[in-house]
């Protein structure tokens, strides 16, 4: 999961902003650089409900799948 889906997640850059008490530019540049590891522990904290929903996605997406691999016709 990559902090713009995090962020997203959350409510957007201002709400994000707002739970951490900072400027909105901050969390934008958050979006490109990574959130720092105290914001995230914070925001994971604040919001476990959304982590857990994220985490649950990222597993079913990266869970391999039970059918067999369709093979090409060559």
């Amino acid at each position: 999961m990559n902090p713009r889906e995090i962020i997203d997640a959350l409510g957007g850059t201002f709400r994000v902003a707002e739970l951490c008490e900072v400027r909105p530019p901050s969390v934008s540049d958050w979006k490109k650089n990574g959130i720092p590891r105290a914001r995230m522990m914070f925001l994971r904290i604040a919001r476990p409900e959304v982590f857990r929903t994220l985490d649950e996605v990222a597993e079913k997406n990266s869970a391999p799948s039970c059918e067999p691999a369709k093979k090409s016709a060559a």
